[in-house]
């Protein structure tokens, strides 16, 4: 196993649990906020599509000006884990595809008109099996582990009628944060709406990361 194969199962066990020697410099696996695009390694990343603008495919994160910018002038890349070189897929199915803690997730990068990494979005799959879709809340707690339980501003949303708990936790919960030149923005989400069935339900954990600008 290679020394840069070993770091990235460290920065993913990281993500899980938690380990403060690494939480000033990683953000995801290898990204770090600031750092070029042109310094992501290639074949690291695949499926890179432009996150506003469906259907286009990029070939690489260079391609960022191919996707719309958004209000902040940002260019949001979709991106997915590839397999072939994480060595924790290989011998654990935990960590097989895109997933953090063992929960399968969405990502996408946000990049600047300089081709820099200016923020990262987390979001639990919706699409992904009952099995993670009924655990999805649980990520958020990594992720506050992740970076301190300290220092988290939180609040609840108000319910609305007919929202129901599901397994007698209702949540509907928004975090922030700010942490080494960093803005957490971490929402989690589990209850039914009242047009829902027994079976299906909302449950979800939702993490930016933006860089902010202070020095």
């Amino acid at each position: 196993m290679t020394h840069r194969r070993l770091a990235w199962a460290l920065s993913l066990l990281l993500l899980a649990w938690g380990n403060a020697s690494a939480r000033d410099a990683i953000d995801l696996r290898d990204l770090s906020l600031g750092m070029s695009v042109a310094d992501i390694p290639p074949k690291e990343y695949i499926n890179l599509t432009c996150a506003a603008k469906e259907g286009v495919k990029l070939s690489s994160w260079n391609d960022f000006r191919a996707c719309p910018p958004n209000e902040m002038g940002l260019h949001g890349i979709s991106f997915r884990f590839n397999d072939e070189v994480n060595p924790l897929a290989a011998v654990n199915g935990k960590y097989e595809g895109t997933k953090l803690g063992g929960h399968p997730v969405l990502l996408k990068g946000l990049v600047d008109s300089s081709g820099a990494l200016r923020g990262i979005r987390i979001d639990t799959d919706p699409s992904a099996r009952l099995f993670w879709r009924k655990k999805a809340f649980l990520l958020a707690l990594s992720v506050r582990a992740r970076y301190g339980e300290a220092g988290w501003i939180c609040r609840e949303a108000e319910s609305h009628d007919g929202e129901n708990p599901v397994g007698g936790l209702l949540i509907k919960e928004h975090c922030e944060k700010l942490s080494e030149r960093r803005r957490l923005i971490l929402e989690r989400y589990l209850y039914r709406r009242a047009d829902q069935p027994v079976s299906d339900f909302v449950n979800a954990t939702h993490l930016i990361i933006e860089q902010t600008t202070d020095r």
